[in-house]
């Protein structure tokens, strides 16, 4: 337990404080005084914005935050980050929380020129859909749609193009929402329906798919614009690369385009 008078935090590149309650705890009983000493420390040593991320576990410090002006501003499982903006002259220019969510659907094609289709237990209309579900936290695109089919139909695949994208909001969590469709090549037949999530699963000639009346629209479309890029002999494929600025260093994923080879 630290007995200093103040909280040190960890400075950021814009002049903030990070405060995180694993790694300087308090007693609730004196979290207040030392937190409102603090907030004097750094006023005068004009930091701007004060973040403290408190632990599930010190979860009781977050109406005592709340009561000296701190507001949310995001949360995972275990913990929530809240902020205080110090200046008085100028508005808080923070980046938003996210705010998207990002999903992908996996257009699985086998040799027959089937594709690979799913209803999901859940909705009160089954149709016949894409397998697919929400990227994870540090995922690539193209590997989450490999996932998601495994996981949902156990059926093994590999990348061959992004088809296309959606853009739309006011989604879950009153989130916006992309949906990125990436075309995948079946390296395994077998299919195997995950019982949590899927109501059926089959192998569907793309014809029928295109004239099927329980297929949606949009789903039509993905697939017309699919069968575009092939007959154009356009591929969208997903390349990784490394950006290096000084000490800045980031994996990033971009799209390419590139013609097929015959």
């Amino acid at each position: 337990m630290t007995s200093t008078a103040y909280f040190d935090g960890v400075t950021d590149r814009y002049s903030g404080i990070t405060v995180t309650s694993q790694e300087e705890p308090c007693d609730r009983d004196k979290f207040k005084e030392k937190l409102l000493e603090s907030l004097k420390k750094w006023a005068s040593e004009e930091r701007r914005c004060i973040w403290f991320k408190v632990n599930i576990n010190d979860a009781s410090w977050v109406p005592i935050l709340a009561d000296v002006g701190f507001n949310f501003h995001h949360a995972r499982d275990d913990f929530v980050m809240m902020y205080k903006w110090l200046p008085l002259d100028r508005s808080a220019n923070l980046p938003p929380a996210c705010h998207t969510n990002l999903g992908v659907g996996g257009l699985v094609l086998n040799s027959k020129n089937e594709m690979l289709v799913v209803t999901e237990k859940h909705f009160d209309y089954p149709h016949w859909k894409l397998p697919g579900g929400y990227v994870e936290r540090g995922e690539n695109i193209k590997d989450a749609a490999i996932r998601e089919v495994k996981e949902e139909t156990n059926v093994d695949a590999e990348f061959d193009s992004m088809v296309t994208l959606r853009h739309t909001h006011n989604a879950m969590f009153g989130n916006s929402d992309i949906y990125v469709v990436v075309m995948l090549k079946a390296t395994s037949d077998e299919i195997t329906k995950s019982d949590l999530e899927i109501k059926a699963c089959r192998w569907m000639d793309v014809n029928e798919f295109l004239n099927h009346p329980d297929v949606h629209e949009f789903n039509r479309f993905i697939v017309r614009q699919a069968l575009d890029l092939k007959n154009r002999k356009i591929k969208f494929d997903l390349q990784k690369n490394t950006v290096k600025i000084a000490s800045f260093v980031r994996d990033i994923t971009c799209l390419t385009v590139e013609d097929i080879e015959n």
